[in-house]
């Protein structure tokens, strides 16, 4: 998935604009990063296009430690919520489309490793596989 792709995706899932949706996009992957192992939030980034990877690498100073830190979904949102630029009011829409759009664009393996690390909680704010989506060819 290009980098167009994976935004416009984003954008017509939490029904934005493409601006906000490359904001949220950068903010719900910065704020994943926070909350998987550093070592997941690579493997993840190397299956994202350019543009995308760089949230899930290059870790803030805050962010330097290789154990992720535990929180549950309200407190994800409410962290997405919390950057510049951001609608509190889209920043739930926002997770979920990325959320959703990220399951699409990297390998299941992948993306099932990475929930593993999050509580169950996650996986309710997942569109189902093919619920205005589109099925990632060979997934």
């Amino acid at each position: 998935m290009e980098y167009e792709d994976f935004i416009n995706a984003v954008a017509t899932r939490a029904k934005v604009s493409t601006d906000q949706a490359a904001t949220l996009t950068s903010a719900t992957l910065e704020t994943l990063a926070d909350r998987i192992s550093a070592g997941q939030a690579e493997d993840l980034a190397y299956q994202l296009p350019e543009g995308l990877d760089d949230h899930l690498r290059k870790p803030p100073p805050h962010r330097r430690e290789e154990h992720a830190k535990s929180f549950g979904l309200e407190e994800f949102v409410r962290r997405v919520a919390d950057h510049p630029a951001i609608d509190r009011a889209l920043a739930g829409a926002g997770v979920r489309a990325v959320l959703t759009t990220l399951r699409e664009a990297v390998s299941r393996d992948e993306f099932e490793d990475a929930m593993a690390q999050l509580p169950k909680e996650f996986r309710q704010v997942i569109e189902p596989v093919g619920a205005g989506g589109r099925q990632r060819p060979g997934s």
